[in-house]
């Protein structure tokens, strides 16, 4: 898995969009939902991990957008 990763967190009242090792969110939102729509985007585009995390700040889900190392069947 890369390091390189895009996370969708609470900011605020707001929802922020950041990449790893970013000091500022490049992204805010009034809801989870838009910051959820725009990330997926730049992750799909820009190939990165997307975490998205609950308003507790636990990651509660990750999708992959980058090239995975190895093909499997299944």
């Amino acid at each position: 898995m890369s390091n390189d990763s895009h996370f969708v967190s609470p900011h605020g009242d707001d929802w922020s969009v950041q990449r790893s090792n970013s000091e500022r969110p490049s992204h805010v939102f009034n809801t989870q939902r838009e910051a959820i729509d725009r990330a997926r985007e730049i992750s799909r585009n820009q190939g990165t991990e997307l975490r998205i995390q609950g308003a507790d700040g636990r990651i509660r889900q990750c999708d992959s957008h980058g090239k995975d190392p190895r093909r499997t069947k299944g």
